[in-house]
């Protein structure tokens, strides 16, 4: 109890800074439909939300140098809720994606700064139940944002007036805080070739989670609206995504901590492809299949980060992790900012199906490049722990490296 109040201003500035951010993923891809934004434009509004949260990620722990922790949360809160307030005074996409790049900004900059004070803060002793905390504040706060667009109106000044309001919230809890500062950590050196020299097959694995995850989040709100989901349920349907994934990571944990972490990778996309090639054919389901669906495709998927990073991780040595983590989260940035266009535009061209049938094709890619991997070398005798990976700032390496030794 004392460490959940010792931390309870920083937990509450992420679920509140979540909500805020979460939220406006989803609800410019209904607005964009509501004001006549093409599907690609709207593709495009999420590309430009990763490419933010990219230059946030890498610019972060300069600012912290800079000006201090308090002062860099702070600016980085600000640019979010500046990002959500002027969508209304400049209706147009490219104004839009402009306006994203200041949120993803913020939400990789404001996760930054919560991480870097978490990993000055805590001892080896706590650090297992605050990443506990950490990821169910989390988890919490992207389920709430993926719900609250079931009650704002799309493409309504008010809507985004409410985000930018509860964006505002989040500072509130830290900047006030009695907590001293830490000390500033130095910014991890970015070697993206690094991963790429470890396990080819994990990099492989995090762009195709973030082909996964990104699209779904920031296209998914289009093919429920094209599917005949009406408001409320569009949000259950986001909902029942992270949801599946929440579920499926300790199971998922369990087997890729006993079995050769290459096959469950497989047999997870294995279950994705199964799941979108369900969701893309099957025509004319009931909205109980429909977020069955979707809560399934969560489940196979969302686990696909972690699994590959806990791969990538068996072939480092222990002064790599930080710099390896760092280049994970790299290539998923990468895989994020072109995922959302690039389904937006087959959908354009092919339908709603066409969002499903290009996930699929990826993780079929992967099968097959695991199995080609598995040809090449052996897995190693000893092996890290599997840690559940949240993807939010380069600095996440630093909470989860005491984790990953056994």
């Amino acid at each position: 109890m004392r460490l959940l109040i010792s931390f309870a201003a920083l937990f509450l500035s992420v679920l509140l800074l979540q909500l805020s951010t979460g939220g406006v993923g989803p609800l410019d891809a209904l607005s964009g439909l509501v004001l006549g934004f093409s599907r690609a434009e709207i593709g495009m509004l999420g590309s430009a939300h990763f490419l933010g949260f990219f230059i946030g990620c890498w610019w972060a722990p300069r600012l912290m140098g800079a000006v201090g922790h308090s002062r860099a949360f702070a600016a980085f809160t600000a640019s979010g809720a500046i990002g959500l307030l002027a969508h209304y005074l400049w209706i147009d996409p490219y104004a839009w994606a402009l306006f994203r790049v200041a949120s993803g900004f913020c939400v990789a900059g404001a996760y930054t700064v919560v991480e870097a004070w978490l990993q000055a803060k805590v001892t080896n002793e706590t650090r297992g139940r605050t990443m506990g905390i950490y990821r169910v504040v989390d988890m919490t706060g992207s389920l709430a944002a993926q719900m609250v667009i079931s009650v704002l109106e799309p493409a309504s000044y008010v809507s985004y007036n409410l985000l930018a309001l509860v964006c505002c919230a989040a500072l509130l809890p830290l900047t006030l805080s009695r907590t001293t500062q830490p000390e500033t950590p130095g910014a991890p050196r970015l070697h993206p070739m690094l991963a790429i020299s470890l396990s080819p097959l994990a990099v492989a694995g995090v762009v195709v989670a973030a082909l996964s995850s990104a699209s779904f989040r920031m296209v998914g709100p289009v093919y429920g609206q094209e599917v005949g989901l009406a408001t409320s349920q569009i949000a259950w349907f986001l909902a029942a995504f992270v949801l599946g994934g929440a579920l499926a990571q300790y199971p998922v944990g369990w087997l890729a901590d006993r079995f050769d972490r290459r096959w469950v990778l497989i047999g997870m996309s294995l279950a994705a492809v199964g799941s979108c090639i369900a969701t893309a054919l099957m025509t004319g389901l009931s909205t109980t299949g429909i977020m069955l669906n979707a809560g399934i495709f969560g489940l196979t998927t969302f686990p696909i980060y972690s699994i590959s990073a806990a791969h990538a991780h068996d072939f480092a040595e222990s002064d790599q992790r930080v710099e390896l983590s760092a280049a994970l989260m790299f290539w998923f940035a990468v895989g994020a900012i072109a995922a959302p266009y690039l389904a937006s535009f087959l959908m354009e061209w092919f339908g709603p199906p066409a969002l499903f049938a290009m996930i699929a094709v990826g993780h079929i890619v992967l099968v097959i490049f695991g199995l080609t991997r598995m040809r090449a070398r052996a897995t190693p005798k000893d092996r890290t722990s599997y840690v559940w990976a949240p993807r939010t700032s380069f600095l996440i390496g630093r909470l989860l490296g005491k984790s990953r030794e056994r």
